[in-house]
């Protein structure tokens, strides 16, 4: 196909007839017909099923949703939720998946991207969190339509598609707020704390790493009520900051990391926090008012690391884009012992696994968790040492 054919095709709202092939990055399956890909949702490996194209640019590929399953994965499970489906809540991609091949196909995703984008093959495992696969998402931001109605976001879309319920909440946190009117074009933060109590656009509080958070609306915290604790314990096992040192704790947040970062440091020690939500900031430097050894810093994490002692050891969670070639450059210049990175992506991950290769630091250990069951996404910690 020439690439001026490629450019006039537009196979928006066709249905087609596919075989589906492997798993693939997003939440998608792929699947081909006449030389193009499809990344099909609502899918699994092997079936056979009748798909709609939801989005065509005229490239190499284009989008479609499984519509109806010809022939189907013995994988596949009646979704529990009723929105779950093509055309519906955009949050869940796995719903028709059991639990088991959920973390299966995220175990392959994870495989695969550190393999084609970071050079490494890789046995590490997607491991299942406790709490089972509903009812752990506890912070919700829902989205207001212009008939004042809450809702959850459509796939790739502003679209607000109004709800009665969604299970992975906390059973009773939603219902009544879907039920009431709201100001047009707004949002709702919902949130149930560590006490099991609702907070609607209120400070909630959280507990992890042996001591109370309280966070603000908006703050980032983890949505599963074991993310945190889990995280922590990785990190501090892998960070391993000796006695008296300097460590970082980029795009830090409250302070999770940091909190564990400065037991390990001691008094003598010192820890910085970069984050540049003044909000975060103020959350941690509360929370963390005991521990003198741990310093925010608000800012930009490119520009604020330099100047910043060098590190033992360096703690980084990123956005979705990962570090990327300037961070990872940045951080490998000031020659830190060890980096404990926590990724959210793992072509992001895959990525930058090989930008630390480059820079002489080589990926030691990698555990991943299903922290966000029925949906594509996990959680990844990754240990660099200096080679």
């Amino acid at each position: 196909m020439t690439r001026s054919a490629e450019q006039t095709l537009d196979w928006t709202d066709r249905v087609l007839e596919v075989e589906v092939g492997a798993v693939a990055h997003g939440g998608h399956c792929v699947a081909r017909h006449e030389g193009r890909v499809l990344f099909v949702r609502h899918a699994l490996p092997g079936e056979t099923v009748r798909a709609v194209v939801t989005d065509d640019q005229g490239g190499s590929f284009c989008l479609a949703d499984a519509i109806s399953v010809l022939t189907p994965s013995p994988d596949r499970v009646a979704p529990p939720c009723t929105w779950a489906r093509a055309g519906g809540c955009g949050g869940c991609d796995f719903q028709h998946v059991s639990p088991e091949t959920q973390r299966v196909l995220k175990t392959t995703v994870l495989r695969e991207q550190l393999s084609r984008l970071g050079g490494l093959e890789s046995d590490v495992v997607v491991e299942e969190l406790p709490g089972g696969p509903l009812g752990w998402r506890q912070r919700i931001r829902l989205a207001v339509d212009d008939e004042g109605r809450a809702g959850l976001r459509a796939h790739h879309s502003h679209e607000v598609v109004p709800i009665a319920d969604c299970l992975l909440a906390p059973s009773g946190m939603l219902p009544d707020l879907l039920e009431r009117p709201w100001q047009p074009g707004s949002h709702v933060e919902v949130a149930v704390d560590a006490t099991g109590e609702r907070r609607i656009g209120t400070r909630s509080r959280q507990r992890a790493a042996g001591r109370d958070w309280e966070l603000s609306p908006g703050a980032f915290w983890q949505v599963h009520p074991h993310l945190a604790d889990t995280l922590a314990g990785v990190v501090g096992e892998w960070a391993a900051a000796p006695a008296g040192a300097a460590a970082w704790d980029l795009y830090g947040g409250v302070g999770l990391f940091a909190a564990v970062l400065a037991e390990q440091v001691g008094f003598e020690g010192s820890v910085t926090v970069v984050e540049s939500s003044r909000t975060a900031v103020a959350d941690g430097e509360r929370a963390l008012a005991d521990l003198p050894q741990v310093v925010f810093r608000t800012g930009r994490v490119e520009q604020v690391l330099r100047s910043l002692p060098d590190p033992a050891v360096v703690v980084a969670d990123p956005p979705r884009k990962g570090l990327q070639k300037q961070m990872v450059t940045a951080i490998c210049d000031r020659a830190p012992e060890r980096v404990v990175y926590v990724a959210c992506d793992p072509a992001s991950l895959g990525r930058d696994v090989k930008l630390f290769a480059e820079r002489g630091y080589e990926l030691a250990q990698v555990r991943s968790f299903d922290a966000f069951p029925m949906t594509h996404h996990m959680e990844s910690v990754a240990l660099f040492t200096r080679s």
